[in-house]
């Protein structure tokens, strides 16, 4: 099946009850049980829950995976993941990262006594030198968070293999549908539910796939020991958008494209960081391991009074914390996704002051051009009225 097919048709997608074509809520806290005297498959929702269930089958079916596992949000899959490590160990993950696991490694779990190491994603040798014989697993992002640094996946897990280690990654900005990293052989993949996956701003979420039954044991009793699990609505409106994650890409892609180029060739504009340009410096690398370059972008202005002027400006795009949804988001990683992260280490990731990242919905292209194309005039009208000044 191809995308759209698989979306709809992928994955229990019918209740095999009723025949209904939306799996129903289930909500209940527990389960009536037939004997006391032996199990059945659900008793207690934080153990398990039909719908919680149909939404963790059909993330496994669209991501290639043979197990997944439903969370309350990407922290929570991202949290369960790396605790699964234990005290001695050691972990290396790439240093261009979102700003809520930098916080999670540098402020717990060092408290647990699993250590963890920064390398530079791009350069193969930094990871391969940077392990250790307590080292267990090799942890990435790619396209990365908010500067969409490019990880040669294939190349890592062929390093990790080789040293019999594990590998974790982060899917969220590529979603199941342009990148596979189970295919490539990394072990466990994660997802911010909340982003493309939902699509639609109004849920909190994470996903881990794995085809490792070791590792989804392991992920499993995170969820119910944790008590992390996704609610019953959520599960449900995750799988509504799941349906027409195809067609949201699709658009949202295109015109993400489009836009990149606009902003490379403008003059207001100091640096564009997608993927989907041959100017990037992992292009080659994303174009082998992925098949587009995406739907979020980020650029870097001149200053903070330019960023300021510009985000004033914008008529369609909304400012806010997150991405992924139908409608076009500027966020300003510095005082949102960033802002936990020290201004030293800020900078020494790249993420400036004249940083902004863009994640494009499904408007009508033309318009978000037009659009964008008018705020960064009024920057060039800005710079040119302080130079005459």
């Amino acid at each position: 099946m191809k995308n759209n097919t698989k979306l709809i048709h992928g994955y229990s997608v019918f209740d095999g009850e009723t025949g209904a074509s939306s799996i129903p809520i289930y909500q209940c806290s527990t389960f009536k049980q037939a004997s006391i005297k032996e199990g059945q498959p659900y008793t207690y929702s934080r153990f398990g829950n039909p719908t919680r269930h149909a939404l963790e089958e059909g993330i496994a079916a669209i991501e290639g995976g043979r197990f997944a596992t439903a969370f309350s949000s990407g922290m929570g899959a991202i949290s369960a993941v790396l605790l699964s490590f234990s005290q001695g160990d050691h972990i290396v993950m790439c240093k261009s990262i979102y700003g809520g696991t930098f916080q999670l490694v540098n402020e717990v779990l060092h408290r647990y006594g699993i250590d963890v190491t920064f390398v530079d994603e791009t350069d193969l040798n930094e990871w391969a030198q940077a392990i250790r014989p307590n080292t267990k697993a090799f942890y990435l992002e790619t396209p990365s968070n908010p500067l969409l640094s490019i990880t040669d996946i294939a190349g890592v897990v062929s390093i990790a293999r080789e040293h019999h280690l594990h590998t974790i990654i982060d899917n969220t900005f590529m979603t199941p549908l342009y990148q596979h990293p189970l295919e490539m052989g990394v072990d466990v993949v994660i997802h911010s539910a909340t982003k493309f996956i939902n699509g639609h701003s109004d849920v909190v979420a994470g996903l881990v796939i794995t085809n490792d039954e070791e590792w989804a044991q392991q992920i499993t009793l995170q969820q119910k020991v944790l008590g992390s699990i996704l609610s019953v609505e959520d599960c449900w409106l995750i799988m509504r958008g799941m349906k027409t994650m195809g067609l949201r890409m699709e658009q949202s892609v295109k015109s993400a494209a489009q836009i990149s180029w606009l902003l490379a060739e403008h003059p207001a504009v100091k640096k564009v960081h997608y993927p989907g340009l041959p100017t990037h410096p992992g292009f080659d690398i994303h174009r082998r391991q992925a098949s587009c370059g995406g739907a979020v972008l980020s650029f870097e202005l001149e200053n903070q009074e330019a960023v300021y002027t510009f985000a004033d400006a914008l008529k369609i795009p909304i400012a806010a914390v997150s991405l992924g949804g139908v409608e076009s988001i500027l966020s300003y990683p510095v005082t949102m996704s960033h802002a936990c992260v020290p201004k030293k280490e800020r900078e020494k990731q790249g993420v400036t002051e004249g940083l902004l990242r863009l994640s494009v919905g499904i408007e009508d292209t033309e318009d978000l051009l037009a659009d964008l194309e008018q705020a960064l005039e009024k920057v060039v009208a800005q710079k040119e009225e302080i130079v005459t000044k």
